[in-house]
């Protein structure tokens, strides 16, 4: 006799995902572009990358470097602002049958608010996620998401123009992150996501020189892992709204880790550009875990940690 399926099912704030699985924003394009290579109705969301008020270019190449167990990126957030988003993107996503999320960002207050306006009225967004990694020109520069009264007024302002549920993604470039995960939740946050990448740099001995043009990047993979988990860990015990694990997960024992300290859900990144399939693949490898451990209901082991 066959074993019954177990459910992978979980909630976000009212939000119902078939499976914890979806991609980390900026690893995943707009969504169609990795239709080709995995069933969109496989994963838990679609995640888009970060949108803007006005279009972007991003930063000169080279942007990209390989590191051991990782990489570097200095893409810029480079994007088609969210007019052409609305105009060119939207209609594809209309089609699907997974929740899509909406990746948005500002370098000023007002400019975070106007996105979340017009991202409210869109019937086929399901939620946003608010990357406050950004610096605050008006701040001189200081990223929204290592002060708390910065990062709690910038998610009060959305949450005020917003209807729809709002993920709030940290920075990991801060001194304690659960000093930031209690002020975006007591600014409104539904969920929060944690964590973005870490700085870093890498330098050519031959040439001399950056590897990257823009100087230091963002650092994600496997190396990043046991940092986000650690932190992932923290925001879980200091918050009461769901949190969404990032950092480093190429397998389904790593997202399962993930899910065993606690996140109702996880992000894919860097592993999206080495294998367009690996969400796919973890999904499956979830779903023989729980089979094999005689788990019906993935909500059974998120959290489970026993200490």
């Amino acid at each position: 006799m066959s074993q019954p399926t177990p459910s992978l099912a979980v909630e976000l704030a009212g939000l119902a995902l078939r499976n914890p699985v979806m991609p980390a924003s900026g690893t995943f394009g707009y969504g169609q572009e990795f239709a080709p290579y995995l069933d969109l109705e496989k994963i838990g969301a679609v995640m888009t990358k970060g949108i803007s008020l006005r279009p972007k270019a991003g930063n000169p190449t080279p942007r990209i470097a390989e590191t051991s167990s990782g990489m570097l990126n200095a893409i810029g957030l480079q994007n088609v602002g969210i007019d052409a988003f609305i105009r060119d993107k939207v209609p594809y996503l209309q089609t699907l049958n997974t929740p899509v999320i909406v990746n948005f960002f500002g370098n000023q207050l007002h400019e975070y608010i106007e996105v979340a306006e017009k991202l409210s009225d869109i019937e086929a967004v399901d939620a946003v996620e608010l990357n406050i990694s950004c610096p605050n020109v008006k701040q001189g520069g200081i990223v929204f998401g290592t002060e708390p009264c910065a990062a709690a007024e910038v998610v009060s302002g959305v949450r005020e123009k917003l209807k729809k549920p709002l993920i709030v993604k940290l920075t990991p470039n801060v001194t304690d992150i659960t000093v930031m995960a209690r002020a975006v939740e007591e600014s409104g946050a539904d969920v929060i996501s944690c964590v973005n990448t870490l700085t870093g740099m890498a330098v050519d001995i031959e040439k001399q020189c950056l590897h990257l043009a823009n100087g230091t990047g963002g650092l994600s993979g496997p190396a990043i892992k046991p940092v986000a988990l650690r932190m992932v860990y923290q925001v879980v015990r200091a918050v009461s709204v769901p949190v969404i694990g990032i950092g480093g997960i190429m397998t389904a024992k790593d997202a399962l880790e993930f899910l065993l300290v606690g996140a109702t859900a996880v992000q894919v990144g860097t592993a999206n550009l080495v294998n367009p399939g690996a969400m796919s693949e973890i999904v499956d490898g979830i779903e023989q875990f729980c089979r094999d451990k005689g788990i019906d209901d993935i909500n059974q082991w998120i959290g489970s940690l026993q200490e």
